[in-house]
């Protein structure tokens, strides 16, 4: 495990970014996987092939040698429709906040978001960025069956929900793309690193968007 801070931050982000590139990169041997997660990088190895201070060895050279691999991150554009039963937090949201609903809409359209990591359930792109005036906790108890490509938030965190699951998150949108994938190739449209840009459109504009 590599650790690059205790708290959530752009620049942790960025170092967990970096390596993680660099191991896909020139992986050492006998690495199997790679997870990027907010402020860490788990490198997983075969000890039969190598050991924790051979693996630790090439993380450290890695890290000695930073900016080698990058590149400018890929920016995707997602459709968010707020209305009616689709935002069905807002409310609360709004008035947990003190700000009218226009205004946390306004508000999330505006976070400038990041791909930190994937977990909890296949294709859960957890993106750091969600502005603090809009910035909520989780419910005390989850809401069962809420519906695939839901936008929701909790914290300085979002994600688009891939299936129906329980989440105690804040639902405000509905987006117009499937983060989960039918590619073996591909099977995730984001990239950890990449950055996410919302725009809002009606409910029937949405329906007759196609993924980008």
């Amino acid at each position: 495990m590599v650790e690059f801070a205790t708290e959530i931050s752009e620049g942790a982000s960025e170092a967990v970014v970096a390596l993680d590139r660099s191991l896909v990169a020139d992986p050492p041997t006998g690495v199997i996987e790679v997870v990027p997660a907010f402020v860490n990088v788990l490198v997983d190895f075969d000890p039969v092939l190598t050991d924790h201070t051979q693996v630790r060895e090439a993380v450290v050279r890695l890290l000695d040698r930073p900016g080698e691999v990058g590149g400018e991150p890929a920016i995707h554009r997602v459709a968010v429709c707020y209305d009616g039963a689709d935002g069905p937090d807002l409310e609360a949201v709004a008035s947990a906040r003190s700000m009218s609903v226009d205004a946390v809409i306004a508000s999330h359209l505006a976070g400038e978001y990041r791909v930190a990591m994937y977990g909890f359930a296949p294709g859960y792109a957890y993106m750091a960025g969600v502005p603090d005036e809009i910035q909520v906790p989780r419910k005390p108890s989850p809401v069962r069956d809420v519906p695939g490509r839901s936008v929701i938030i909790a914290g300085p965190q979002c994600l688009i929900t891939t299936m129906a699951m329980p989440t105690g998150w804040s639902i405000i949108g509905r987006a117009g793309v499937d983060v989960l994938r039918d590619d073996a190739d591909r099977p995730f449209l984001f990239d950890v690193g990449d950055r996410v840009v919302f725009e809002r459109v009606s409910a029937a504009d949405l329906d007759r968007s196609t993924d980008r």
